[in-house]
């Protein structure tokens, strides 16, 4: 599902794609006897992301559904302030590093790399990888609370690692957005062809807003090298 705008839930969506000049600033025998179906309350009543379940159930989990904006290649992307970008690829696409390379707003960029460095020899081996998830879904949180832009290259194309941090910025009304970064393919290990096969298939069908993202992009070959910045800046201004 993807369009070319947000929808009202967020309002400070902001992603645009103007001329190759300036860059983008960023779904006939007898009938038998009927048959008796016996239908929950939960069922007549209708189904409703916002509506809790019957006694006793869980609540539904909140639709974080939008439609999605599949971006061109540039050599610019301008996203609003206090937007989640979050960054995946392959192993051998360096996620991290690009990061680094691009992003203007150095501090924005929140790296697990990072974390686990901060957190070697201070806490058990088997405990570094949980204790790093929860260091860093709790950074997330505050620097969105705050207002401030977050980048987050992710290791892996687990879509309920992304469904996590989706669901924070979801939960604060902050824009949402994707980034993927191919790598040729022999570099590629055996282990990630088929999720990253299947994240690219469904980004571009436009169906990554199934998952709250706004807008989505890939990344390869001389296209990664093209993009020389990413800033977080509100639209210009018309004078």
């Amino acid at each position: 599902m993807c369009a070319g705008s947000a929808p009202p839930q967020d309002p400070t969506w902001s992603a645009e794609h103007e001329d190759a000049g300036s860059g983008m600033i960023v779904h006939m025998s007898e009938a038998p006897p009927p048959r008796s179906v016996k239908i929950s309350a939960d069922e007549r009543t209708g189904w409703s992301s916002e509506r809790p379940r019957g006694s006793g159930g869980p609540p539904r989990p909140v639709d974080v559904s939008v439609r999605c904006r599949v971006l061109a290649p540039t050599h610019r992307l301008r996203y609003s302030p206090g937007s989640l970008l979050i960054i995946v690829g392959a192993q051998a696409s360096a996620p991290a590093q690009f990061a680094e390379r691009v992003v203007e707003e150095r501090a924005a960029t929140l790296a697990a790399g990072r974390v686990r460095a901060l957190l070697a020899g201070r806490v058990a081996e088997s405990e570094i990888e949980d204790r790093t998830s929860e260091l860093l879904a709790a950074a997330v949180q505050k620097r969105l609370q705050s207002g401030q832009s977050v980048v987050l290259p992710l290791e892996g194309f687990d879509p309920l690692e992304r469904e996590r941090y989706v669901r924070l910025a979801h939960g604060l009304q902050r824009p949402r957005h994707l980034i993927l970064l191919e790598a040729p393919r022999a570099k590629v290990l055996d282990d990630e062809r088929p999720a990253l096969d299947e994240l690219r298939r469904s980004l571009d069908a436009g169906e990554l807003g199934l998952e709250g993202f706004q807008t989505a992009l890939r990344l390869g070959g001389h296209a990664l090298a093209e993009l020389k910045r990413i800033v977080f800046q509100p639209p210009p201004r018309d004078d």
